[in-house]
C-alpha cells in the first residue's frame, strides 16, 4: 500500500512542480519576449476515450455530453442502438489559463466524479518548447445500490475509484496532432481474484480531413495483466485493449464526435479496469460525444 501512496504522491506533485519550474524560468527571463503558444493539438477536451491535453481558457465552461449504446450483436436491437445504453453528463471550468476543474456523472453504476486537468508543459510555435505535457486525474464514487451483482461492495470507502494521466502531446501540422498517455487506475475494492490496480499507456490522433473535420484514431493498451486462469475474473475483466475509429466534425465552440469502439465504459478507469470487449473478436458500438464551450 505505501508504494501506491507514493506513487499517488508523485502523479499529484508532478504538475506543480512544472508550473514552478516554468514560473521561476519567466522570472528570470522578464526581458524576453513571451514566446507565442501554438495551437491547441486537439478539437475537445477528449479523444473519445481518453483525455487529451486541452484545458479550458480561464473563465469558460465546457459541457459535456458522452453517449455508448450497446454492443452490434444482431439487427434485433438495430445494431446495438435500442440495447443497454450508457451515458455521462459533465461540466468542467476554467479557474486558471493552465488548471481546468470538472464534475460529472455516468448512468452505468451510477458514478459521481469529480476531475482536474493542469497543462504543465504548453507547445510553442517557435518550437522552443516542442510538446505539452498535461495531468488529468478524477475522483469517481460509485453510487449503485447494493445488491448480488457488487459483493465486494461491504463499506462506504469500497465505493471509490481513481485515475491518473499523464498526457504527451504534439501538433506536428495543422492537420496531424498525436499523443501518448501512460495511466494508473485504482479501485479501493474488486472481486476476490483481481487486482486493485492497473498501469495501461494510451496512443490517440487526429487527422484533418478539411477545416472543420477529421479522423480520430483512439488505442488504449492495459500493461498490468489479470489472471484469465480464474474463471471469477474472466466473467468480469479481461486484458483486451481499447480501439476506437471515428470522426469528428468542429466549429468554434463545440466538437461532435461520432465513432465506433469497444469500450462501453466511459469513465478511463472503467475502461481499463472492467472491460470485457474484443474489438477484434467482434464486440463492437456505436457513441458519440458533444462538447459546447461557453467563454464568460
Amino acid at each position: 500500500m505505501k508504494k501506491y501512496i507514493n506513487l499517488l504522491f508523485v502523479f499529484l506533485i508532478i504538475p506543480f512542480m512544472g508550473i514552478a519550474q516554468e514560473g521561476d524560468d519567466q522570472t528570470a527571463s522578464d526581458t524576453i519576449k513571451k514566446e507565442k503558444l501554438e495551437r491547441p493539438a486537439f478539437e475537445s477536451s477528449f479523444i473519445v476515450d481518453n483525455p487529451t491535453n486541452v484545458v479550458n481558457a480561464k473563465n469558460a465552461m465546457e459541457i459535456q455530453m458522452e453517449h455508448r449504446f450497446g454492443i452490434m450483436e444482431t439487427w434485433d436491437d438495430l445494431g446495438g442502438i435500442w440495447g443497454a445504453a450508457n451515458i455521462r453528463l459533465g461540466a468542467t471550468y476554467g479557474v486558471h489559463e493552465r488548471v481546468t476543474l470538472g464534475i460529472g456523472t455516468q448512468k452505468y453504476r451510477r458514478y459521481s466524479d469529480v476531475n482536474a486537468k493542469v497543462a504543465i508543459l504548453r507547445q510553442t510555435r517557435s518550437r522552443k518548447m516542442p510538446v505539452s505535457l498535461t495531468y488529468y486525474g478524477n475522483f469517481a464514487y460509485n453510487g449503485q445500490q447494493q445488491s448480488a451483482s457488487n459483493p465486494y461492495i461491504t463499506h462506504h470507502q469500497d465505493r471509490y475509484s481513481y485515475f491518473h494521466q499523464l498526457i504527451l502531446a504534439k501538433r506536428f501540422s495543422p492537420e496531424l496532432s498525436m499523443q501518448i498517455a501512460p495511466s494508473f487506475s485504482h479501485y479501493n475494492a474488486v472481486y476476490p481474484g483481481m487486482q486493485n490496480d492497473r498501469i495501461a499507456v494510451a496512443i490517440g490522433g487526429r487527422y484533418k480531413i478539411s477545416p472543420n473535420t477529421a479522423i480520430l484514431v483512439d488505442y488504449s493498451q492495459p500493461l498490468t495483466q489479470f489472471d484469465l486462469d480464474n474463471e471469477e475474473v474472466k466473467k468480469l475483466s479481461s486484458n483486451h485493449p481499447g480501439l476506437s475509429l471515428g470522426f469528428e466534425f468542429g466549429t468554434s465552440g463545440h466538437a461532435f464526435q461520432l465513432f465506433v469502439s469497444n469500450y462501453w465504459g466511459i469513465l478511463p478507469q472503467e475502461n481499463y479496469v472492467w472491460n470485457k470487449n474484443d474489438f477484434f473478436g467482434g464486440d463492437i458500438l456505436l457513441g458519440f460525444n458533444i462538447t459546447r464551450i461557453y467563454n464568460f
